[in-house]
């Protein structure tokens, strides 16, 4: 009897921000907790001059980005799906995923079009603004080299803002500004991540965090994760020392408001036509959730939070993960 061969599956993870250390955190995570029973696992590392093998055995084999293989000792290997754990450009914002999808290789999340879109803030969120029963903060955008007339600025959004990369990740480059001589030089502080700024009016509230995934026909809502940061705001110091936030799963809130954030979620996620895991932020406030991104990347690092929403869920990572890429290789 003819056995079937194990699937190639591929991680890849690094990119071209400044989430690239984040990024090799949340590779390593997802690639120890891939199921070594049901496949053959290769963690990729990507940067702009090269994209090398990284596991132990074929440590430094360069990838042919040609067909995105590699070729050790005569014996050429490809792949069977991909899983990006990539944060930024160019694994969030659907490059990466134009490249696999001219390869004709599957790959676990979003595609092109919902990664384009998520990836710019603004742009989401002027997507969804018309959407029923979806609370969107008043926002504008301002470009690299724009002339900003902050008192304008102000009186569309109001103090006290948040200017932030309008593509970017991790918190790098958002401030929360209470004064309008300020707005200039948070404005300088973003556009050190992205050509492209979005200033935005401020909430205040809860931060509430949901986790949803839907694959092999059925829908994972996770628990939602109540953010208590010990700073001005969820700021990367807050993210990623355990030190500086309090991240409370399940959320400190009533079984309807749950509900009612869970089905907020799992109508964006269809509306944005997400695939794979996505991560879903909001602020609550007086009851009513305000949409402020999603994150169809998510951090799956040990101190992330998606992690902590499958734990909590009574699931394993290797469960979620068996999912996801089992979905992918169905619809090849």
């Amino acid at each position: 009897m003819k056995t079937e061969r194990k699937k190639n599956i591929a991680v890849v993870s690094g990119g071209f921000s400044s989430e690239f250390y984040i990024s090799l955190k949340s590779g390593e995570a997802i690639a120890t907790n891939i199921d070594k029973e049901k496949y053959n696992v290769y963690t990729i590392q990507i940067k702009k001059d090269e994209w090398i093998l990284t596991n132990d055995l074929n440590c430094g084999i360069v990838i042919n980005k040609n067909d995105f293989s590699f070729n050790d000792n005569g014996q050429k290997t490809k792949f069977d799906c991909v899983i990006s754990a990539i944060h930024g450009t160019p694994g969030e914002n659907g490059l990466l995923q134009g490249y696999f999808d001219m390869l004709e290789i599957p790959y676990v999340g979003s595609g092109v079009l919902t990664s384009s879109i998520t990836f710019n803030k603004y742009y989401c969120n002027n997507y969804l603004r018309d959407m029923p029963n979806i609370n969107i903060a008043k926002s504008l955008m301002v470009t690299k080299g724009q002339n900003v007339n902050t008192a304008e600025v102000i009186k569309h959004v109001g103090l006290p803002c948040f200017v932030k990369p309008n593509a970017g990740g991790s918190s790098f480059g958002i401030t929360k500004v209470k004064k309008e001589e300020n707005l200039i030089a948070a404005i300088d502080e973003a556009i050190k991540e992205s050509n492209q700024v979005i200033i935005e009016q401020y909430i205040e509230g809860d931060e509430i965090q949901c986790g949803i995934f839907k694959a092999l026909g059925k829908e994972y809502k996770l628990p939602l994760v109540e953010i208590v940061s010990k700073n001005e705001f969820f700021d990367y110091q807050a993210k990623y020392d355990p030190d500086y936030s309090d991240e409370i799963i399940p959320a400190r809130i009533s079984d309807e408001l749950t509900e009612k954030c869970q089905e907020i979620s799992s109508k964006i996620y269809d509306a944005l036509n997400c695939s794979g895991i996505a991560r879903l932020d909001y602020i609550l406030k007086d009851n009513e959730f305000w949409f402020l991104e999603a994150n169809t990347i998510p951090g799956m690092t040990n101190e992330s939070i998606v992690p902590q929403m499958i734990e909590k869920a009574g699931m394993t990572f290797t469960q979620v993960m068996s999912i996801l890429i089992e979905d992918k290789l169905k619809e090849d």
